[in-house]
């Protein structure tokens, strides 16, 4: 059985389709094209802004024309993750998706559900002929995960609808009316080269096996941070008796996912080769045993390399370590008005090393107070300024403040009570969605966001559930129908 066996079979046909086209974020060209190729197939009216962003309107049904035009929205980008050990080429290779039981996970990948199996759902919309409905404005959005390019770009005249349904949630049975905004802030450290010492012993020492994950809705399950891990080790080397150079370091990649790896290249007295490798088996006990619950799979390995030609400067490494080792990483504060929820926080995404003798670390900070948004940022650009660094802000995006007399959230809550004999539940989420930027552009925007179970998003270890898409489905349908 492969995925295009599944059912409903509308939906998992698009969704199998849709992997097999590349759409790393930014790079969405080839499912756009397919996006205006099926338009034209099915004779729907179509068309394209100038950052990409694609809107297809499908006419209402018979006894539907006065029916309020309702908005699906989806972002078309995937976050493109996976497994040091994969060979998979995301510009090229299709997504090889597995079903796994009541699951469907990419082999060693992100699967991209996050938000294919959306864009999925809009399409078999799109194509139905035996759905009722009012008109639809299917909007499809680009580089939702690396900048929000595509709501940022979006035209106040683009669309004319006045209800939206977002379809980038990740639990079934749950509807979301708020997220948090977000920021993200980087650093750069310029560094000055030096010879590498001869009389050294090299090692390459790296952190894998981390579940990752979403820097909104996964960072309060206690999951490692890579670069934190690593950090905590290198800190531990910065003593004279070692006399530590570091020559490579690295780990993380997206500014919206918990780094899975990292790594780094240093070097010791070769006296001391040994301590290392004893304090690094000391040190791994520790934090095999702080995330035995969360992180199972949690190694660190120490193998010894050929000695580089050149080193970090030591006042760059110790600013660098020092920097990284302080800066926060996780929960910062909890809602106060809404139950469970996280209020603030900030992701230590990345460190990469860039041309010219630059180190880059990549951060973002979230919260739904605007206030602590600042706080949190203005925090982390601190730890980094006082280290020497030159930092830099990203432009930021709102967070979407909810509305408890939103007459399309009545009528959702009523429809999945009517269908399925309890209440959903109704939350904000503290994950970035579309729908704030949407609200500047749109004031008058009624909108909730819906979808499937997925989780692990944006690591490899992403999978979609594959019994809720067909309630996910049913539903969307018949939250469509119900509306008059």
């Amino acid at each position: 059985m492969t995925i295009k066996d599944l059912q409903p079979s509308a939906i998992w046909g698009y969704f199998y389709e849709i992997t097999q086209i590349p759409r790393p974020s930014k790079k969405e060209e080839r499912i756009v094209a397919w996006l205006l190729d099926f338009a034209k197939e099915h004779n729907l009216e179509v068309k394209k802004d100038h950052v990409g962003n694609v809107l297809i309107t499908k006419p209402a049904t018979k006894g539907k024309e006065h029916v309020p035009t309702v908005i699906l929205q989806s972002h078309v980008d995937m976050v493109c993750e996976k497994n040091a050990n994969v060979t998979h080429d995301f510009d090229k290779d299709p997504i090889e998706t597995i079903i796994d039981g009541d699951w469907v996970k990419a082999n060693g990948t992100t699967l991209g559900a996050d938000n294919g199996i959306g864009v999925a759902a809009q399409m078999a919309i799109l194509a139905a002929n035996d759905i009722a409905h009012g008109k639809i404005e299917a909007l499809f959005t680009v580089d939702e995960e690396t900048g929000l390019t595509g709501a940022y770009a979006l035209e106040k005249d683009f669309l004319t609808g006045k209800m939206l349904i977002n379809l980038d949630t990740e639990e079934e049975g749950e509807i979301y009316i708020g997220c948090a905004g977000g920021k993200g802030t980087r650093a750069y450290f310029k560094y000055k080269e030096k010879d590498a010492p001869k009389d050294y012993f090299w090692f390459r020492v790296a952190v894998k096996g981390l579940r990752g994950g979403h820097s909104g809705s996964d960072i309060d399950k206690g999951l490692g941070n890579a670069n934190k891990i690593l950090t905590r080790f290198l800190h531990s080397l910065i003593q004279k008796k070692y006399g530590m150079k570091l020559s490579e370091i690295g780990g993380g990649n997206l500014h919206n996912a918990i780094a899975r790896e990292a790594y780094a290249v240093i070097g010791v007295k070769g006296k001391h080769k040994e301590d290392i490798r004893v304090k690094l088996n000391l040190f791994l006990s520790l934090v095999q045993d702080e995330y035995k619950d969360t992180e199972p799979n949690l190694q660190m390995e120490l193998e010894s390399v050929q000695a580089p030609s050149k080193v970090i400067n030591k006042r760059t490494t110790e600013n660098l370590l020092l920097a990284l080792y302080a800066c926060p990483h996780g929960v910062i504060g909890i809602s106060r008005d809404i139950e469970g929820l996280v209020e603030t926080s900030t992701n230590l995404a990345s460190i990469k090393m860039l041309p010219d003798n630059v180190i880059e670390i990549g951060t973002s900070q979230r919260s739904s107070v605007e206030s602590q948004k600042k706080y949190i940022v203005d925090m982390v650009a601190s730890v980094f300024t006082l280290a020497s660094a030159k930092v830099k802000h990203s432009e930021g995006y709102p967070g979407w403040q909810p509305n408890t007399d939103s007459e399309l959230l009545k009528l959702a809550e009523d429809v999945y009570k009517s269908m399925y004999n309890k209440d959903a539940k109704i939350k904000a989420i503290h994950a970035g969605l579309e729908c704030g930027l949407f609200l500047e552009k749109y004031p008058d925007l009624d909108m909730i966001s819906i979808g499937p179970d997925m989780t692990d998003v944006h690591s490899p270890d992403e999978k979609l559930k594959i019994s809720s898409v067909g309630k996910f489905w049913d539903y969307l349908v018949k939250l469509l129908e119900s509306i008059s």
